[in-house]
């Protein structure tokens, strides 16, 4: 968990990419939030004065606030002052790098679903009404009428949005199983590339794969999911799954809308965990990955730990023994090639624990099979028979079925 000065520090990276520029910051510590305002009235004073000191035009709060307090600081800090939170600041910037047709639908829909319980002043009308005296504040007795309140109609229309974007999604994330099945068919294995945003993920998957992968310094640089074929040492190829970076606090709302990017992960064979090591709060990120994977409900899946930007550590840095890393480890830098062989050799190790053992006799016409062994998964022994071939070896599991008629070990 980062502290509070260094959740700031994130917070104010968070503005920077956003394109605000941050003058002024403020802390206070309490058991519990206040029901109304988040933090106490003294505090909203305070800020208030530093907002005027400053200039300052917009308001972020490090923590979701809720519709109430949203509401209640809106009024105490009026029409001039945009108030925003954590969450909405990532879905903010989110809208500004999303590329893709799926992605903008996905950032959309995380955005809908955070605002509709949150319709106060976005818009002018709210507080008209519709139907009855149209355009009217109030009806009267007997002018009233049916109508229902612009918000309504607001929060109604928005359902519909929500509605319809959750089918167009619908449709991408059966093409996306389609491509994934497809893909599967082929049989290379895959390598699902996570870690904490900007800790350089797409820098490693392009010195990887000489995929021509965005890279920045700065937070959720890329959204959509990358996927590239890469050669391990022993000439077996599988593929590389970059997808979009994990932060703390990571809204609820972007994990459920980017549930289809991110089922690519579930498919993987091996996770590739990217780690800034020369970050001071590496061990609070790595925690925050964990997390996020946990609730994704990933973090069984076999794990490599790549500490990245090894090239700008001291000499005598030891970050795996300083970080407690139990997972396989590589100390690598993505921006020079610094121990890059001896990571894909680590994978590739990971891989072949992940195999299931195999002892089968496949005919000799069946030489597509002794292919497919060789090919996807490692032979330990083969002996040659009158009836056929005699394989022990090691295989993924999911590969077990177009052997099964040719097992001896069941």
């Amino acid at each position: 968990m980062l502290s509070v000065a260094d959740s700031l520090d994130e917070l104010a990276r968070l503005a920077n990419t956003a394109g605000l520029e941050v003058v002024g910051r403020a802390t206070q510590r309490f058991d519990q939030p206040n029901p109304a305002t988040y933090i106490g009235a003294g505090k909203v004073e305070e800020v208030k004065m530093l907002v005027e000191e400053t200039g300052a035009d917009v308001i972020i709060f490090d923590d979701e606030l809720t519709p109430r307090h949203q509401r209640e600081l809106e009024k105490i800090f009026g029409e001039n002052i945009k108030l925003l939170d954590r969450t909405a600041l990532i879905l903010d910037i989110f809208a500004l790098h999303a590329q893709t047709h799926e992605g903008k639908l996905q950032v959309e829909l995380a955005q809908l679903e955070y605002r509709l319980p949150r319709l106060t002043r976005m818009w002018t009308h709210l507080a008209r009404q519709a139907g009855g005296r149209a355009g009217g504040a109030t009806g009267g007795v007997g002018l009233r009428g049916p109508g229902e309140t612009q918000l309504e109609v607001d929060r109604r229309e928005i359902g519909q949005r929500i509605a319809h974007i959750k089918s167009q999604l619908d449709v991408v994330r059966a093409r996306r199983s389609q491509h994934r099945a497809k893909r599967q068919q082929t049989e290379l294995r895959v390598i699902a590339i996570v870690g904490y945003t900007n800790a350089g993920k797409s820098t490693l998957l392009n010195w990887l794969s000489g995929a021509n992968v965005l890279v920045a310094d700065m937070l959720f640089a890329t959204l959509d999911p990358t996927t590239r074929r890469v050669t391990l040492p022993s000439g077996q190829e599988v593929l590389f799954t970059d997808t979009v970076g994990f932060i703390q606090k990571l809204p609820t709302q972007i994990v459920a809308a980017f549930r289809a990017t991110l089922e690519e992960i579930q498919d993987a064979d091996v996770l590739l965990h990217v780690v800034d090591a020369t970050h001071p709060q590496a061990a609070a990120q790595i925690e925050a990955v964990e997390d996020t994977l946990a609730e994704l409900e990933i973090d069984h899946l076999p794990m490599v730990v790549a500490l990245n930007k090894a090239d700008l550590l001291p000499e005598d840095a030891d970050p795996i023994a300083d970080l407690g890393v139990e997972d396989p480890a590589v100390l690598v830098s993505a921006q020079t090639g610094t121990g890059m062989d001896a990571l894909l050799t680590t994978l590739e190790a990971a891989l072949t624990q992940y195999l299931q053992p195999l002892h089968v006799l496949l005919p000799y016409q069946r030489g597509d099979l002794v292919g497919l062994l060789y090919e996807r998964g490692q032979v330990d022994a083969e002996t040659h028979g009158e009836e056929g071939v005699e394989v022990y070896g090691r295989l993924p599991a999911r590969l077990f079925p177009y052997f099964d008629a040719y097992r001896l070990d069941k």
